[in-house]
């Protein structure tokens, strides 16, 4: 696909939280990564104001399995709290995304150049990541590096049937993506065969939940660097 990008991602832990087990302090997975946690991860890699990832497919590598363990959230009034929070367990992921030009940022037309901002994306893939990886939480460290989507062996390659994960959280839609001055969230119900669960977009959910009134931020030529002065600065540093 055009514009597109592969990589894989591992840690030894992720916490991609289930919202309703937040209520009691206490977090736990979802068995897989959401939409929105594999955009933070990608927008991680690089990302510019002037464009939207979209997230085409996830290839889960490693077993789903669960551990947890007991955790001392911050208090700040004071307080000795244990929680408990249950994490997923040496995860590896196949990703595969691709960007498009934000259509509600006319003000940045100026920095649509797609060659130049698929190229720094497959540099920064390489790299490693511009910003820290983290596979749904803070405290999950991950590690991004290039791959061939689709190559290598993966745990559930011969897995006979399809699992269903019920209703999730896909997303969340910020009024910069959106061009509506409201903050959403979206659900959706995703299945994996044989590994391998596809994404819908994200104007394709039908579950759609109002968070609140929220404007887009203001971005301009003087607070933004153009890709063309990025490129220009990254073979500079390469000394081409």
């Amino acid at each position: 696909m055009r514009n597109q990008i592969e990589f894989e991602v591992h840690g030894n832990y992720a916490l991609f939280t289930d919202p309703l087990t937040k209520i009691g302090g206490e977090k736990m997975s979802y068995q897989i990564p959401t939409y929105q946690s594999l955009k933070g991860i990608v927008e991680s890699i690089y990302w510019k104001p002037t464009i939207i990832w979209i997230i085409d497919e996830v290839r889960v590598m490693n077993p789903i399995r669960t551990e947890s363990k007991g955790i001392r959230p911050i208090e700040y009034g004071g307080g000795n709290t244990l929680a408990y929070y249950t994490y997923l367990r040496d995860v590896r992921y196949q990703v595969r995304a691709h960007f498009i030009f934000n259509p509600h940022r006319p003000d940045l037309a100026f920095d649509r150049n797609e060659h130049k901002h698929h190229n720094i994306a497959k540099r920064a893939v390489k790299a490693g990541g511009r910003r820290d990886i983290f596979l749904g939480s803070r405290e999950c460290q991950g590690y991004v590096e290039p791959c061939e989507f689709g190559r290598g062996e993966g745990y559930y390659d011969k897995y006979d049937g399809q699992i269903d994960f019920g209703v999730m959280v896909h997303g969340i839609n910020y009024p910069d993506e959106t061009g509506r001055n409201q903050m959403e969230t979206r659900l959706w119900r995703p299945t994996m065969k044989d590994g391998y669960i596809k994404f819908i977009r994200p104007d394709e959910c039908t579950m759609i939940r109002p968070i609140g009134e929220m404007l887009p931020k203001e971005f301009n030529q003087s607070n933004i660097q153009s890709a063309d002065e990025l490129y220009k600065e990254v073979i500079q540093e390469r000394g081409d």
